[in-house]
Formats: C-alpha cells, structure tokens, sequence
C-alpha cells in the first residue's frame, strides 16, 4: 500500500472534527487515513499550530522523500566513457559485468539524459523510408527467392554458417566495401573489392571463399544489387547457396543492415573514399565491432560466439 502525504483540504477536515470533539481513530475512520496520521496533527493543533502551517510544514518534509539520486564514483565513470569510447552501449556496460556498476541499465540511461554522460555516444536511432518509397536502383532479373532458402534450410536460425551481404558505397558512388555477417555469431566480415562492378564483387568474393576450408558456409542472401549479378558462378565455384530478398524489404536482412549502420559510425562513413583506404583499415573497423559485446548473445563478444562454432583455421583467415 502506497503512502500520500495528508492534503490541504483533509488537514481542513480534521481540524474543524478535532473542534467538535471526535476522537482521533473517529477522525481516521471518516477520512479512510491511518490513525497515526491523525494523531501527529492533533498533536501539533494542541500545540497551537494552524493548519496552514501544519501544510507548510507537510510539503517540507515530502521534499525529503523518495530515493536519492545515484552519484557514480569518479572511477566507475572513467570505465564507462572509456567502454563508450570503444562503442559499447549502457545495456552492454552493465551486462557485460567486467567492472561493477553502481547502477542499473535504466538508471545509466537517465544520466545520459541529465548531461552526465555524452548522448552522442548512445547508440544509433534506427530509420526507416517513408511510406510508398519506391527502389530506384539495379535489380536483379533471375535469382533465388529467401523463399527457397526456407525450403532448403529450413533450420537456418539455428545453425552456424549462414551469411547475409550487401555493399556499402563510399563518396560520390565511386566505390564500395563487401559486408558479409554470419547470422548464428552476428561477426561481421568486411572485404574490399577493386570496384563496384559486378566483376568486381565477384573476384573478391572468390579470392575470399578461395581463403577458407570448403564449405565452411552454407549460404548467403544478399539484396537486389546488380553488384550481384554474377551470383551464379560465386555460388556454384563455391559450392554455397545463394538468395535474395524480396525488393524493398531490408527487415529480411536486419542484421546485414543493423551491421552496416554500425561499420558506418565505427569507421566507414559515406563520405569517406573506400579507394583511399587499406584491406587492413576496413578489417580493423569490423574486428573492433566483432570485439564488442552484444546483449542478444547474452553478453558475449560474435568472435567469441564464432569461436565456438569454427576452428581456428577459419577464424585466422577471415577478413
């Protein structure tokens, strides 16, 4: 049962009873208040106090109520803005439970809000395209449907190896980076191809697969590019299945999309000329988003997920 302090109007009430001789638990009976309550201000009318000061005295003291705000020690703060710093996000920062933290996940989001912490750091805001949006961009003419990647692998959420990939695009449309993350680890793998052509997706790919045990994946869907047209000789020099999801539906591949918006705050931002940059930059900013804990892998890092379902040989060679 929640306790509300005495109002104006009631400390009114038992004044004009207390004049007229009720008793105190009569007094409480007809308001529906403890009796204690009313005792305490029979008590201060006896002293000769009015009500008005009764009040005062009321709204005082509820001042005091309540829990106290949560100060974080000075060293408890350094750990945060340094995880922040290597992008982890509060739910992570506490989750993850390397350090321990004086507060909870809902607590350290307000003191974003209060200015104690920077809210830039916080994690990206998702968007979405108006409604009626309409691709403009090249589509693919023939392809497999993520229907029949269903059909085929009908327990894809479960198992280790299946990718889904795209391109992101640098400044002015001149050039690109090959995203490719493993669904079950959500580690991401970032390749870059010599250009944004066709050809070009398709001998980066390769050299790639070329790089790792046979069949060390099982399938990978991809979006309606026609950087990737040439689907069909990938799919069958490598022995993977490849699909594609339907036309304007990005949620049937969040987390290529989710990662992609990630790799672009880490380090791979559109303005940037992916042409300018070493296979070694890209691979470090996908390594320093494979090194940070997610809460749907219940704290873990997606290399240590990966780990678990690759050896050793894959992990050393994937880029």
């Amino acid at each position: 049962m929640s306790y509300t302090h005495l109002t104006k109007t009631e400390l009114i009430f038992i004044e004009k009873y207390f004049e007229v001789g009720l008793k105190g638990r009569q007094i409480a009976e007809k308001l529906q208040r403890g009796h204690e309550s009313i005792y305490r201000v029979i008590r201060q009318l006896k002293e000769g106090k009015t009500v008005i000061e009764i009040y005062r005295q009321y709204k005082k003291n509820k001042q005091k109520c309540g829990s106290k705000p949560i100060q974080l020690p000075q060293g408890e703060i350094n750990y945060i803005n340094k995880k922040l710093d290597e992008d982890w996000n509060p739910d992570v920062i506490i989750g993850r439970k390397e350090e321990p933290i004086s507060c909870s996940t809902k607590t350290l989001y307000r003191m974003f809000k209060k200015g104690i912490f920077n809210q830039e750091k916080l994690p990206m805001k998702g968007k979405r395209k108006p409604n009626g949006h309409q691709e403009k961009r090249g589509k693919q003419a023939f392809k497999r449907s993520i229907k029949d990647r269903d059909q085929e692998h009908p327990n894809y959420e479960k198992e280790f190896g299946h990718l889904e990939g795209d391109t992101i695009v640098g400044r002015q449309h001149k050039s690109a980076v090959i995203t490719l993350v493993e669904r079950r680890s959500k580690c991401i793998i970032t390749i870059k191809p010599e250009g944004r052509k066709a050809h070009d997706i398709e001998s980066s790919l390769t050299n790639w697969f070329q790089e790792l045990p046979r069949n060390s994946f099982k399938s990978i869907i991809f979006d309606n590019g026609k950087e990737f047209s040439n689907w069909k000789e990938i799919s069958n020099e490598q022995d993977i299945d490849i699909y594609f999801a339907d036309p304007g539906t990005p949620s049937q591949r969040a987390l290529n999309e989710n990662s992609n918006g990630l790799l672009r705050k880490s380090g791979l931002p559109k303005e940037m000329d992916f042409r300018s940059v070493t296979q070694a930059f890209i691979s470090s900013v996908s390594s320093r988003r494979n090194n940070i804990p997610r809460k749907s892998l219940n704290y873990q890092t997606p290399i240590e997920c990966f780990m678990k379902h690759a050896g050793n040989e894959v992990l050393s060679r994937l880029i």
